[in-house]
């Protein structure tokens, strides 16, 4: 089991680096193609294409287990919609720091939904991501609503992280993954009907599509979802804040863009409340044995 959980949290920090590559993937993308029907076009390549790869996958899906991943399609692909209408009425950088605040919500979620018990170390290491996300994406101090709806987004992606980790334990993660996918596609899709559904308008923005279908979606939903059958919903938080960090390296190392103090600090600290956490886990199980 210890050997499972060092081995998810690299696989959770490899999504992480896939989600902070995809800003770059999407950099002015959504400028020539709007959010919902970007989105869709997403999702619907992720789910066809898992199902291409395993079609067998459809027979292991029974009711109680579609319900489980549509409620929790439905958490994901909500947060998705208000992090994007939200992105419209406030700054990147804002919607990046607030969309990280699933770091908090999510062991509030669990404590106060779950009855789980979050510890003080944890709680810690929780302040020390959030101090860290600050620092790297936060400018200003605004709350509108804007940044009202990027904050209802973090709570949804909370839930959806709490409620994986709950129910991903005995579960097919790949089938799982698809139900959620699937899910995703029909939302975003019936929410681009406000703007009309529209096709990738040039090969630039196809090449992001397919990108963020295949990595940050298919592959990347999998490895989260498997992962998250033997990591606590707090731990994989915290991991998953480092898609900041990568977003921010990436930045720095392809785009050229200014490395300041700030950066590297706030870099610095989610990267330290990760270690924390992953420590702290891998002493909860040396108790155990």
């Amino acid at each position: 089991m210890r050997d499972s959980k060092v081995f998810s949290s690299i696989a959770l920090m490899a999504v992480a680096a896939i989600w902070g590559s995809a800003f770059l993937s999407m950099k002015g993308t959504l400028e020539r193609l709007d959010v919902n029907s970007f989105l869709t076009w997403r999702f619907v390549i992720a789910t066809l294409l898992l199902i291409a790869i395993r079609p067998s996958v459809l027979k292991k899906i029974d009711l109680p287990f579609l319900k489980k991943g549509v409620i929790l399609g439905l958490f994901l692909s909500s947060g998705y919609i208000f992090q994007s209408f939200g992105l419209t009425l406030t700054t990147v950088s804002n919607t990046g720091f607030i969309t990280g605040l699933y770091v908090v919500f999510t062991p509030v979620v669990a404590a106060v939904i779950l009855r789980k018990n979050i510890t003080l170390v944890e709680w810690f290491a929780v302040l020390v991501a959030t101090v860290g996300l600050a620092l790297l994406s936060f400018n200003g101090v605004k709350f509108g609503a804007g940044e009202f709806l990027v904050l209802i987004s973090a709570l949804l992606f909370a839930f959806h992280i709490v409620g994986l980790g709950e129910w991903s334990k005995g579960l097919d993660a790949y089938a799982l993954t698809v139900i959620q996918l699937g899910t995703c596609a029909v939302v975003t899709f019936l929410a681009s009907f406000k703007s009309g559904f529209k096709a990738p308008p040039d090969s630039g923005v196809w090449w992001s599509i397919i990108y963020t279908a295949i990595f940050a979606t298919a592959l990347a939903f999998i490895v989260q979802t498997w992962a998250q059958s033997f990591i606590a919903p707090s731990t994989v938080g915290v991991i998953l804040a480092a898609e900041v960090v990568f977003a921010a390296a990436f930045g720095i190392w392809l785009l050229n863009e200014p490395v300041t103090l700030r950066i590297a600090l706030g870099g610095l600290l989610v990267l330290a409340s990760m270690y924390l956490i992953i420590l702290l886990d891998q002493r909860k199980e040396s108790a155990k044995s």
